[in-house]
């Protein structure tokens, strides 16, 4: 077949198959547009999910009219420089709207503050129309219409007409959090409105707009970020271990502004939070990355979502560092969700009343015996619980009369389970041990809560975390392999491991270059017994490879030591000490992560006193 040229049509349609995926590649474009526009604020309007119409309305500089033809034009921009490294806008390629224009019904209508008039310009199906004048306000409203209708194949790949307007209301929101000082609303006849306020610049209205985005309780379960290593500089807010979600939803990073789905850094981010939440739940995270245009390629993809950093060892061990170091450094926190789900778990009411048996008569609301001997009884109510002198019923004895025996000991299952209060030790974070319930749950009291510890999972923690900073304090022991392993590798994974060296011999793993193509394992660590050593290697080689780190080893040997702590801490079902239990309590409060196990389960619930009074109707 001769080779011919491709017409300026078909040319559109191919680079709109990579731009436009669907309704809300088409908002994200628009948005961005808008955003390097200046624009304060956005409003979006659609129907049918966006395939039958998308309006975009800004407030921002607008597009001269001498400029609208080139506007949809491809490889058109006024947002790049000569240095193509140097990019500093959200958008830059030139092919959103002439990729649009050739897939639907497009209208440009804009109006700078300098003009007299507003002008359009039309294209459909890649057929430009225009420009001509026309009345606008200001600003720029971008008009698409028929998505899809000049390649009706996309069509049958578009989802529901709900599962399309709830992924443009996704996108929307990932953008305005880079931006909260502009204004974003959202209506149409497949949707219900959603209007983000603008909340202003800095920290304070960061942590706003989030909150309109995340809901309320994230700020309240979430850690202020804020570090630097080498030019790049990580910002944002992570959210303590408790609080995580069943999918990464949740989860949102911005390099230099620009919302990225990078599998670099949610690999970052899974390796912070690798031993403190269980292996199916995600946590929840905003993150945003600073550094030097040049030190990060964005024009990787079309959509721009994939970015390419110049030393990503660099930047994964800043997405890990931090997280880690603010995760140790906020103290012991418990989710603010954990006491809502608590309380939705208490069933109010619908006890059935005990039905006296043969023999018995109801007397008031008890149940007694007729050949009940009162004498004869160890609890006897009506001599230990007087009548108060104000007419009531003595409380403070009644209780005494359930804890006491007849001979006025304290009872068995009492000096097992209650607690006397220090009063020192209520204002403490976990507060002061008061009980021990099903041999196995602590229930102490803070000033203003309860506290309820699940002791085994506490220890587990405890011991982990100890037995971890041994391993990583000082380097660990190696056993010697009578005859070294011989590993055949690619020449690239060889030159990675032997990079990194000196950082595995630390962890009791001795290797050397055998050959071009192949690694001498000599040492492996003692704490792993008998390791198939070919797959260690091999999936260590994987580990550099995608992330220049050798951390593969760290989290094996972190494997390790949870199984060890496991089986080594306080288990379910032993009974503890008043004294023990207090311990265990100050221990929590002093370790990094003790709000979590090695599984991710958390260790401990708080009931506000609030709460409570909420659930008996007191609030």
């Amino acid at each position: 077949m001769a080779i011919k040229q491709l017409t300026e049509t078909i040319i559109n349609q191919i680079a709109a198959g990579e731009v436009i995926e669907r309704p809300a590649s088409v908002v994200k474009e628009l948005v961005e547009n808008a955003i390097d526009a200046g624009a304060t604020r956005i409003d979006i309007i659609t129907a049918g999910g966006g395939k039958n119409l998308i309006r975009i309305t800004d407030n921002g500089s607008g597009i001269p009219s001498r400029e609208l033809s080139l506007a949809v034009s491809r490889h058109c921009t006024s947002k790049l420089t000569d240095n193509v490294h140097d990019i500093r806008a959200l958008g830059f390629r030139g092919e959103a709207l002439p990729s649009i224009g050739s897939v639907s019904r497009l209208s440009v209508k804009s109006r700078t503050a300098e003009a007299d008039s507003g002008f359009e310009i039309n294209v459909h199906g890649g057929r430009m129309d225009g420009p001509r004048p026309t009345p606008v306000n200001g600003g720029t409203i971008a008009e698409v219409r028929d998505l899809f209708f000049a390649t009706p194949a996309r069509l049958k790949f578009m989802k529901t007409d709900r599962a399309e307007a709830s992924a443009i209301s996704d996108v929307v929101k990932r953008v305005a959090i880079a931006f909260p000082h502009i204004r974003f609303s959202i209506a149409g006849s497949d949707r219900a409105p959603l209007d983000l306020a603008a909340t202003g610049v800095g920290s304070t209205g960061m942590l706003e707009r989030i909150s309109q985005v995340l809901g309320k309780e994230f700020p309240e379960n979430a850690i202020a970020i804020d570090a630097m290593r080498d030019g790049v500089r990580l910002t944002g807010f992570a959210g303590i271990p408790a609080f995580n979600r069943a999918n990464s939803l949740q989860q949102f990073a911005y390099v230099n502004g620009r919302p990225v789905r990078d599998k670099q850094i949610w690999g970052a981010i899974r390796g912070a939070y690798a031993d403190v939440i269980p292996r199916d739940r995600h946590p929840v995270v905003v993150l945003f990355l600073n550094l030097d245009p040049a030190l990060v390629d964005v024009n990787v993809h079309p959509a721009k979502a994939d970015v390419r950093f110049r030393d990503p060892g660099l930047v994964r061990g800043l997405i890990v560092g931090a997280i880690r170091e603010a995760l140790g450094q906020s103290g012991i926190r418990a989710a603010t969700s954990g006491a809502e789900a608590m309380l939705n778990s208490f069933r109010l009411g619908g006890v059935e009343p005990i039905r006296p048996a043969a023999g018995q008569r109801w007397q008031g609301a008890t149940a007694v015996n007729q050949n009940y001997n009162v004498r004869q009884s160890p609890y006897r109510p009506f001599e230990t619980a007087p009548v108060a002198s104000n007419g009531g019923s003595g409380f403070a004895e009644t209780v005494q009369a359930f804890l006491y025996d007849g001979a006025g000991a304290l009872a068995a299952d009492t000096r097992a389970g209650m607690v006397e209060a220090p009063q020192e030790l209520l204002s403490m974070p976990l507060g002061a041990a008061r009980a021990q319930i099903h041999a196995n749950y602590i229930v102490s009291q803070t000033e203003d809560s309860l506290v309820i510890v699940d002791q085994h999972a506490a220890h587990e923690r405890l011991v982990y975390e100890a037995l971890k900073n041994a391993l990583h304090s000082r380097p660990l022991p190696a056993q010697m392999l009578l005859i070294p392993e011989i590993v055949d590798l690619p020449e690239e994974d060889v030159g990675r491991l032997v990079a990194h060296a000196e950082t595995l011999a630390r962890f009791g793993l001795g290797i050397e270059s055998f050959g071009p193509g192949a690694i001498a394992v000599r040492e492996t660590p003692s704490m792993l017994g008998e390791v198939d050593t070919q797959k260690l290697i091999r999936d260590l080689a994987d580990e550099i490879a995608e992330h220049d780190t050798s951390d593969g080893l760290r989290a094996i040997l972190d494997h390790v030591a949870a199984t060890m702590a496991c089986h080594g801490s306080v288990r379910a079902g032993r009974r503890l000490k008043p004294d023990e239990m207090n311990a265990l309590l100050r221990q929590m409060e002093e370790t990094p992560g003790s709000g979590t196990c090695n599984h991710g389960r958390p260790t401990y619930i708080e009931l506000k006193l609030t709460d409570i009074e909420r659930l008996f109707g007191r609030r």
